[in-house]
């Protein structure tokens, strides 16, 4: 009998959840080895058993008490670039859509095409090839092709932009970080160019999508 792919699935909602298994277990090659609703659960499911792909939301409660699963995602990418993860998400920012890719994720779905896009998009992402669903990829299409100037945020940058939308100053967050005022800024502005944000209102509409605030 051929090996299925062994796919994990994490999402802190339950109903997401008993969805995806359902979907997944009708296909024959793919079968579900295990199930997280938050990215500790899903750090020990890795560590405890092999998976050919992960399936996982982005704003399902993070470790040390982060308010999402991306920098749980960030790092897993870095430590194991060879493990294709399939983000799940409600966002519709095209510079987020397209960090995620950027940072790694092998491909994205938007919840809303879950039952037509997540077997082409493990299917694309187990072959190397970066996949977004169809809400995703119209999202990007309307903002029209994201500046290439904009690059990807160091670890750095994202730490300094997920602490000033936690609520903490410029000058706090050079206290609790050991730096200069002016390097705070500096890496305040660049994550805001990075995203594609100009505005504190951007900056707040940004946080409440992707679940930092």
């Amino acid at each position: 009998m051929e090996d299925k792919i062994r796919v994990i699935v994490a999402d802190d909602h339950a109903c997401v959840r008993v969805g995806v298994r359902h979907l997944l277990e009708q296909i024959t090659h793919l079968t579900v080895v295990g199930e997280a609703s938050n990215t500790q659960e899903l750090a020990e499911l890795l560590d405890t058993g092999p998976c050919e792909v992960v399936v996982t939301d982005i704003n399902m409660p993070g470790i040390d008490g982060e308010s999402n699963a991306i920098q749980f995602l960030r790092r897993l990418l870095h430590h194991t670039p060879q493990l294709p993860v399939v983000a799940l998400t409600m966002i519709h920012r095209p510079s987020i859509l397209m960090g995620l890719l950027q940072h790694g994720i092998a491909a994205v779905v938007d919840k809303r095409d879950i039952t037509a896009s997540l077997i082409h998009a493990i299917d694309a992402a187990l072959t190397g090839q970066g996949y977004l669903s169809d809400h995703s990829r119209a999202a990007i299409a309307r903002a029209g092709t994201p500046q290439s100037r904009a690059g990807v945020m160091s670890a750095g940058e994202w730490k300094v932009f997920t602490m000033y939308v936690s609520g903490l100053t410029i000058g706090q967050i050079a206290v609790k970080l050991n730096r200069s005022t002016k390097t705070i800024s500096t890496q305040k502005r660049n994550a805001m160019r990075k995203l594609g944000l100009e505005t504190e209102a951007d900056v707040i509409d940004y946080a409440c999508q992707i679940g930092l605030a």
